[in-house]
């Protein structure tokens, strides 16, 4: 691994204790070429494939406990606001049919916007602060046949990412969690590319206070001109904002979805 990294076939990120290994983009097809010529009934690397199985099984059942915890808490809160398919199809009619080009999820939580927007990217990175989630969305994304997305242990507010280097970032359901979402908005704009775009989903402002000590929210929910100004400070334009009401007849979260564009895009094209 050591020299496969060297030789830049390879990339590597820590995670905790643990390191992970991926392929850097645009060299797959030195190792196609390479696993072309390996014999696949030879003994090690049928005893490779096996351990290989047995380490991804694990994972997954580690991944479904920790997940089982954590999914009644979740479930007390998805019943107060309207269905995540509801949500996953505002979030596909926003971005559009073009291609998405370099896709960055970030506070990727269970991986579900990888599962979702990950087959349309040529590179799809989630990044999120709990190693526990990670191991999560690891499964999940396993399960789902997403194989080609990265997954990487950070922190929002100073990820370990280069700078113009992603063509669409999302941010669902993060920003409530942080005591300074603004500068969350700023580092993410750091990250995108020339016309690149950047997706907000969140919760409007609400008085479900109870959110605070049952789930650490930070905050009960964002403004329009919340999330229009950070956009605009960081360097974006607001060019669409959409609510999703709770279900009828219920006192609910009501979920936005803003999507800002870099400004210079806009600029260009004005």
């Amino acid at each position: 691994l050591k020299l496969l990294v060297e030789a830049g076939i390879l990339a590597r990120h820590r995670e905790g204790t643990w390191v992970y290994f991926h392929l850097v983009p645009d060299v797959p097809i030195v190792i196609d070429a390479a696993l072309a010529g390996l014999d696949a009934a030879d003994p090690l690397v049928a005893a490779d494939v096996e351990r290989l199985a047995v380490v991804r099984d694990r994972r997954a059942a580690a991944a479904t406990e920790y997940f089982e915890q954590i999914a009644p808490i979740w479930d007390e809160e998805r019943s107060l606001h309207v269905a995540e398919a509801a949500v996953e199809a505002a979030i596909v009619d926003l971005i559009g049919p073009e291609p998405i080009g370099r896709l960055l999820d970030l506070g990727t939580g269970t991986g579900r916007i990888l599962q979702l927007l990950g087959p349309r990217a040529e590179r799809s990175v989630g990044l999120d602060a709990s190693h526990s989630m990670l191991a999560v969305a690891r499964a999940n994304l396993q399960r789902s046949g997403v194989l080609a997305a990265e997954l990487r242990q950070g922190d929002v507010y100073s990820p370990r990412l280069d700078a113009a280097s992603f063509d669409l970032v999302v941010i669902h359901q993060v920003l409530h969690y942080l005591d300074d979402p603004a500068r969350a908005i700023v580092e993410a704009v750091r990250l995108l590319a020339p016309g690149g775009r950047l997706l907000v989903v969140d919760f409007a402002p609400h008085g479900h206070d109870f959110l605070r000590d049952a789930q650490a929210h930070r905050r009960l929910g964002f403004s329009h001109d919340h999330l229009r100004r950070w956009m605009h400070d960081a360097g974006l334009d607001c060019t669409t904002i959409r609510d999703l009401a709770p279900p009828s007849g219920a006192e609910g979260l009501t979920v936005t979805v803003w999507l800002g564009v870099e400004r210079s895009a806009l600029e260009a094209t004005a």
